[in-house]
């Protein structure tokens, strides 16, 4: 059984027997990452992402029954953690009719031991400001997007990519 599972049950049994003696139950407490483990986060975060793609779907608010969910897909050739929050994403974005390879500094929040970016009135040039959250875990993706008055969902997996036949050496 899960530690996580343990702290709930643990926490239910505290709550039947707080109540029963006709004591305030008292909430678990969830202990944030030690430094070493958060630091052992952020790397295994890197490594994911450097030299992968992320592919998957998105929908648009209001039209999920138009029709099925758009194909994206976002390629990150290289992801390094600044300071502070903030990471650099190097990104190839492919997505509706958009290919565009950009810079993106991002910040990452941390809840628990997954990471999830937090863009908020990001302008990327050429494409407009967006605001999102996309939460990353086990090698899939899920969260909100907004780009002005439009926004939706978008999930999907996360793998390695293969080097296109150009970039491939000796060849």
């Amino acid at each position: 059984m899960s530690s996580k599972r343990l702290c709930l049950l643990s926490f239910a049994c505290a709550v039947v027997s707080s109540v029963a003696i006709g004591q305030e139950p008292k909430p678990p407490t969830e202990q944030p990452p030690a430094n070493a483990d958060r630091l052992a986060l952020e790397q295994e975060f890197q490594d994911m992402l450097t030299g992968a793609v992320l592919v998957g779907r998105y929908s648009v608010a209001g039209k999920e029954n138009e029709g099925p969910a758009q194909e994206e897909r976002y390629t990150m050739t290289r992801v390094v953690k600044l300071q502070g929050d903030v990471w650099l994403f190097t990104a190839r974005l492919q997505f509706g009719e958009q290919d565009l390879t950009v810079p993106l500094p991002l910040e990452v929040k941390w809840a628990g031991d997954t990471p999830v970016l937090t863009v908020t009135d990001f302008a990327i040039p050429g494409l407009g400001t967006f605001t999102s959250r996309v939460m990353i875990y086990r090698g899939q993706y899920a969260g909100t997007w907004q780009h002005g008055d439009v926004g939706g969902h978008l999930w999907g997996r996360i793998t390695k990519s293969q080097p296109d036949e150009k970039d491939r050496p000796g060849e």
